[in-house]
């Protein structure tokens, strides 16, 4: 019950009612012009995976649970599901798992407590209250996308600090894209995007916290980094998100098991 409501507010946010409107244009406006058809197919496409990636999130938290072995706790909004790329494991989550398999030999766990949609908000009040009692090796924190247009700047500014604030000491905080040359809205947002950048970079390191520097790593230009709908990231996007977290990583964390 407490997951169908948690769901049930996060596809309020704006992002999902952007979502919906689009989804609602006619079949006349998609036959009326051949891009756009194919960006509505698109945006139909990832609405999908919204869904699909849940589940399976939900499903191998359940097995993660249950496992034993170092344990990783992600929280966040779409980009931490993997929406755009080609399966939720070719997300930026996924991505880096196999990394950590790989590079410490040892059985990395995960449970991924992000949901679509969600906004600073959503992780202060249904993700982090999750995050206690995991016992969790490593805790990453990428969230922002979803409020640059939709939270006021004073409150997306109280509640990003919030959310810094409550962290576990085991954490990594994401820094956010910005939208240089990303549709005409770019320009208007990096600025702004910018300067939330430099809060996160300020709260976490004054908390002792690694920072990801994805806005160093995600840069233009786009072609050929973003999925269908133009907006999440596709497989290689998601790369350049894995190699920003892998590089924020603390050191302890990438040594091998013992033999």
């Amino acid at each position: 019950m407490f997951l169908l409501r948690r769901e049930a507010r996060e596809r309020t946010t704006p992002i999902g009612a952007l979502h919906r409107a689009v989804m609602r244009l006619g079949e006349a406006e998609r036959a009326s012009s051949r891009p756009l058809q194919r960006w509505l197919d698109g945006v139909a496409y990832v609405d999908v995976q919204a869904r699909t990636y849940a589940d399976f999130w939900r499903q191998q938290n359940s097995l993660a649970a249950a496992a034993d072995g170092p344990l990783w706790v992600v929280l966040g909004d779409s980009t931490a599901q993997g929406l755009g790329a080609s399966s939720p494991l070719h997300g930026y989550v996924g991505q880096v798992l196999n990394a950590l398999r790989r590079r410490t030999g040892q059985t990395w766990r995960v449970v991924n407590l992000s949901r679509s949609g969600a906004q600073t908000r959503h992780v202060l009040e249904d993700q982090l209250p999750l995050v206690e009692g995991l016992g969790a090796d490593l805790v990453t924190c990428g969230i922002g996308n979803n409020d640059i247009l939709a939270t006021p700047p004073r409150r997306f500014r109280t509640q990003l600090r919030s959310v810094i604030d409550h962290l576990p000491s085991s954490s990594v905080v994401m820094d956010l894209t910005v939208p240089d040359g990303f549709w005409r809205v770019g320009g208007v947002c990096s600025p702004y995007v910018t300067g939330i950048n430099h809060l996160i970079h300020t709260w976490a390191t004054g908390r002792g916290l690694p920072v990801a520097h994805v806005s160093r790593h995600a840069r233009p230009p786009w072609r050929g980094l973003l999925a269908p709908d133009s907006f999440h990231p596709n497989n290689l996007g998601y790369r350049h998100h894995a190699d920003a977290l892998l590089a924020a990583l603390p050191h302890q964390l990438l040594r091998s098991a013992p033999v």
